[in-house]
């Protein structure tokens, strides 16, 4: 499956209009079209922003992957979202910090079942 027809399957998924998805992106919806019609590629940047808010992976939205989602690609989410404007050693640490903290999470919600 295309980029474009992913794209537009979410979104009606999401139960969302392309107006609606266009404004949470903070971009014109006739640039939203755009993607939709595969005229047009959206940025990096634009490619997280869209995976979170249709909560699915980034390779799975580009059609590199058949999962959705997994944790370790919510994990990479957020450290994208999340790890601008740190060194390289500052990242390094933030991701392992952030895997660990996932881990434990899991952990303690695990033995709550």
């Amino acid at each position: 499956m295309e980029f474009s027809e992913r794209l537009k399957e979410l979104r009606k998924q999401a139960q969302l209009t392309q107006v609606e998805l266009a404004s949470k992106l903070g971009i014109a919806q006739s640039s939203y079209a755009d993607w939709e019609r595969g005229r047009k590629k959206p940025t990096q940047d634009n490619l997280v922003k869209i995976a979170q808010i249709l909560n699915v992976s980034v390779d799975y939205l580009v059609g590199n992957s058949e999962k959705k989602a997994d944790e370790l690609d919510n994990i990479e989410l957020l450290f994208h979202m999340n790890s601008k404007g740190l060194t390289d050693e500052e990242k390094d640490i933030f991701r392992k910090e952030l895997i660990e903290f996932m881990e434990e999470r899991k952990k303690a919600f695990d033995k709550g079942k």
